[in-house]
C-alpha cells in the first residue's frame, strides 16, 4: 500500500470496482470520479530498502495499460468541503 500512496483506500468491494464509479460520497463530501490514475516508477521502489525492480508496474502493464500508462485507482475531485476520517463509509451515488 505504501508504494501506491493512496489518499483514500476502500475495502469491501471487488477489485477495480472504482473503475465504474462516477460519483461517490464519504461522510458529507460528494466527489466526482474523473479519471483513472496512471502509476509511475515510484511504485517500483521499496520504501524501506530503496531497492527498485520492475514490479508492480510490469504486472499492471500486462492487464491495466491504457494510453498514458498503467492505471490503478481513480482521481476524484471533491464537490464540497467536509472532513474525512478513517473508517467512514463510501457511498457510490452513480
Amino acid at each position: 500500500m505504501n508504494r501506491f500512496r493512496p489518499n483514500i483506500a476502500v475495502r469491501g468491494c471487488g477489485a477495480f470496482a472504482e473503475d465504474a464509479w462516477k460519483r461517490i460520497r464519504i461522510g458529507g463530501i460528494e466527489m466526482a470520479v474523473v479519471k483513472p490514475c496512471a502509476r509511475c516508477v515510484v511504485t517500483t521502489i521499496d520504501k524501506e530498502t530503496l531497492a527498485q525492480n520492475k514490479e508492480p508496474l510490469k504486472t499492471l502493464n500486462a492487464y491495466r495499460k491504457q494510453e498514458g500508462g498503467a492505471m490503478f485507482g481513480q482521481n476524484v475531485i471533491p464537490l464540497n468541503e467536509g472532513r474525512l476520517a478513517v473508517g467512514m463509509t463510501v457511498e457510490v451515488l452513480s
